[in-house]
């Protein structure tokens, strides 16, 4: 069964801009592997995290760095989550989280579908 569904869509050149502005940004959102990645990665990864706040309710009290973007040998990406995400998919009941992420023309998108 659908527990959630969440969508996010992020402009790269804006969110790049967001964390040449703010400096700790990138220590709030991405752990240290993540943050070695290109501006495009980065881009799709927060849209990710985003996602997949929305799929889990939006709750507040999520740390984005308890949820990391992780792929498999093929590039298919999946989660590996900690601490208060891992707490909240547990509380949902959650069993499987789906997840897409895509770039194009300077947009990078990802959607969540979060099922029990």
């Amino acid at each position: 069964m659908i527990v959630g569904v969440g969508i996010d869509v992020v402009d790269v050149a804006r969110f790049v801009a967001k964390l040449d502005a703010t400096p700790r940004l990138a220590e709030r959102l991405f752990v240290p592997a993540e943050r070695a990645l290109p501006p495009n990665s980065l881009a799709g990864r927060f849209a990710a995290k985003e996602a997949l706040a929305k799929a889990l309710g939006a709750p507040g009290g999520l740390h984005w760095v308890d949820a990391v973007v992780v792929k498999d040998a093929a590039g298919k990406p999946s989660w590996e989550l900690a601490g208060s995400v891992a707490d909240r998919v547990e509380q949902l009941g959650i069993r499987s989280l789906h997840l897409s992420i895509s770039h194009d023309a300077g947009i990078a998108s990802a959607v969540v579908v979060a099922e029990s």
